[in-house]
């Protein structure tokens, strides 16, 4: 929610006109597009890499409990 709210906020520099935007439009495509991927890492990349590796050490580390745990079922 801070992140939209912040990039709504720099969207009036990625589209400004008049004195200075040259300045404005580049300050501001710069930060909003960092904050636009930033975002979008932490809110589906690093969720995605923490089950990948989670689920990689359980079967290179936990083999043994694994099959005792399927032997239950």
């Amino acid at each position: 929610m801070t992140a939209f709210a912040a990039l709504v906020g720099f969207f009036p520099l990625v589209i400004s006109t008049g004195a200075g935007a040259n300045a404005r439009h580049s300050i501001g495509t710069a930060v909003f597009g960092g904050l636009l991927v930033a975002t979008f890492l932490s809110l589906l990349i690093v969720p995605v890499l923490y089950v990948v590796i989670k689920n990689l050490e359980i079967w290179l580390f936990d083999k043994k409990s694994k099959r005792s745990k399927l032997m239950n079922l």
